[in-house]
């Protein structure tokens, strides 16, 4: 209640991406302190084995994680933590530094719960966010990290893969998994990538980089929009399957503006972008339920889109979901979102006769009822 009235009455009357910034930084400066990081963790973290999930391997103490976007250059990756995420997906990061879009190129659709970014991938590029993990890891902190890669908007199309093999080599090494980032709206021509013939040497060509070297091949996912159609969403599937990809994030945001509550002249103030938050919850479900029909337990698949709720959190895993992601959710509900959302899957998971969350993961795969 209280982060709801300093919303209301505070941060939404102050620029999205200033408001953004303060808050990131007032949560870095806290965790800092003190005493103060290690009481936030108490209340925050997920600790409870109900809560743990396996995926590439690796053990996420939560399945919720905050998705790309919100730490772009790996600044905050023990505050989010804190926080209770159970793990935080950087980026996106590109192989070059870049501004990105011009301001203003964040803005709130309150009426709807929901974002409109416009960022264009503006970030210190992927060097500086490896070495912001190797620091990290060399102090011994490891909370699982995942790395999501897109393509420098001043590198032409016919340079695309070798820009994403870059950024792959540098991360490969520090992060827990890479995403390769098709499917942002924020840069010209990025969402072509997505189309099979084109997206398949992207692929394969980072999978091959992955596979070089001296560490472990780093699990490789591929995150698309809720924007593809169905039959382009089998072929995505079909293709990471070929390849032996890891998983598939479902989804990125979307660029449709249909259905709104906010008022026309505030949606078309907001401009072009792409839109995250709660119009996405029933597209992306649907795609997810898609995926899971289409690859069965062969791939992870991380939902993503429209997740307010612990009831909508409980919906992805029983749709076919093993991983889920989060971050509109977090500005319009606050800083304990993240373990409230946990908290009532362990309710719901003990409700339906789960011993423990990860049981319910990949069991109660659903027929679309509404065909999204």
């Amino acid at each position: 209640m209280l982060y709801r009235l300093l919303f209301h009455t505070v941060l939404r009357r102050i620029d999205a991406e200033t408001a953004h910034r303060w808050s990131f930084d007032a949560l870095r400066a806290a965790v800092r302190v003190p005493g103060v990081g290690r009481a936030l963790r108490r209340v925050s973290e997920p600790g409870d084995q109900e809560l743990a999930v396996t995926a590439f391997g690796r053990e996420f103490p939560g399945p919720l994680g905050i998705a790309a976007g919100f730490d772009k250059n790996a600044d905050g990756v023990e505050a989010l933590t804190a926080l209770g995420f159970g793990y935080v997906e950087v980026g996106t990061v590109t192989a070059q530094p870049q501004p990105g879009n011009p301001r203003p190129r964040l803005f709130r659709l309150t009426a709807d719960r929901a974002i409109v970014n416009r960022m264009g991938f503006n970030n210190r590029g992927s060097a500086e966010a490896a070495r912001r993990l190797r620091r990290l890891r060399r102090r011994g902190c490891s909370p699982v990290t995942g790395a999501n890669i897109g393509k420098t908007k001043v590198v032409p199309d016919s340079e695309s893969v070798a820009d994403y093999v870059a950024s792959a080599r540098h991360l490969a090494p520090t992060a827990d998994y890479l995403v390769v980032n098709v499917s942002s709206p924020n840069t010209p021509g990025l969402r072509d990538l997505q189309a099979v013939d084109r997206l398949r040497p992207l692929l394969a060509g980072v999978r091959e980089a992955l596979g070089e070297g001296s560490h472990p091949r780093t699990p490789l996912l591929v995150k698309i929009a809720p924007d593809l159609t169905d039959e382009a969403v089998d072929a995505v599937a079909d293709l990471a399957m070929e390849l032996g990809l890891d998983g598939i994030i479902a989804t990125n945001t979307t660029t449709t503006r249909s259905g709104l509550a906010s008022a026309p002249a505030v949606v078309e103030a907001a401009g072009a972008g792409g839109l995250s938050g709660a119009p996405l919850k029933r597209r992306s479900l649907h795609v997810l339920r898609r995926l899971r029909a289409r690859v069965g337990t062969r791939l992870v698949l991380i939902a993503a889109g429209g997740i307010e709720t612990p009831q909508d959190a409980w919906e992805r895993i029983r749709a076919g979901a093993t991983l889920l992601q989060g971050y509109t959710g977090l500005i319009y509900y606050g800083p304990f979102w993240p373990r409230r959302i946990h908290r009532g899957l362990v309710e719901l998971a003990r409700s339906a006769g789960y011993g423990s969350v990860a049981e319910a993961v990949g069991t109660g795969v659903a027929a679309d009822p509404d065909g999204g």
